[in-house]
């Protein structure tokens, strides 16, 4: 992630279509930071931003995302800034270590921040909370036995994602396999 130190200005925002749905995109003065499914939980109200279409950063985002769709983008470019608590702002940056058609457990991410693995369930709590879908890849992360868990978007969604990025790694590459569950 980017950070996005100065104040954040006024929020400005854009929808479009995706083939998982309707997303509202949002910026702050030059950086994203926000990217929800018309419909998820959590979903921002949006009545004071204003609509922007022509911004660069909402016009650059919709572009990412279309070509991540297409197939022909796995890592995302635009300076990002989610707006959260400091613990969950950790934890969206562990997020975004995670690689293209890899997955991580709540646990490893709760390790990853410094804490012990049996605080995966605060964890949880931040990923659900991620305000910039898909480019923070909170879909990415799966229960500790491997059960797709909460989505904010959905778990079809997230199936889709899923599935979506399992078609773009390599053939010679073990297709979402988890990465350190063996310690515990």
């Amino acid at each position: 992630m980017n950070a996005h130190t100065a104040k954040q200005g006024m929020r400005e925002y854009d929808t479009f279509s995706s083939p998982l749905g309707e997303m509202l995109v949002s910026v702050s003065d030059d950086a994203l930071d926000g990217l929800w499914f018309i419909d998820q939980k959590y979903y921002p109200v949006a009545e004071s931003w204003r609509h922007a279409p022509e911004h660069p950063v909402l016009r650059a985002t919709h572009t990412e995302v279309e070509a991540y769709f297409a197939g022909e983008l796995q890592a995302f470019t635009m300076t990002l800034a989610p707006r959260g608590s400091a613990f969950q702002e950790q934890v969206w940056q562990a997020l975004l270590t995670i690689p293209y058609g890899e997955l991580r457990s709540y646990g490893d991410i709760a390790v990853q921040v410094g804490l012990p693995r049996a605080h995966a369930r605060a964890v949880g709590t931040a990923v659900g909370r991620n305000p910039i879908s898909i480019i923070v890849p909170c879909h990415r992360v799966i229960g500790q036995a491997g059960a797709l868990t909460g989505y904010a978007g959905g778990l079809d969604r997230k199936r889709g994602l899923l599935a979506h990025e399992r078609k773009g790694i390599a053939e010679d590459r073990p297709v979402f396999e988890l990465v350190g569950t063996s310690a515990p």
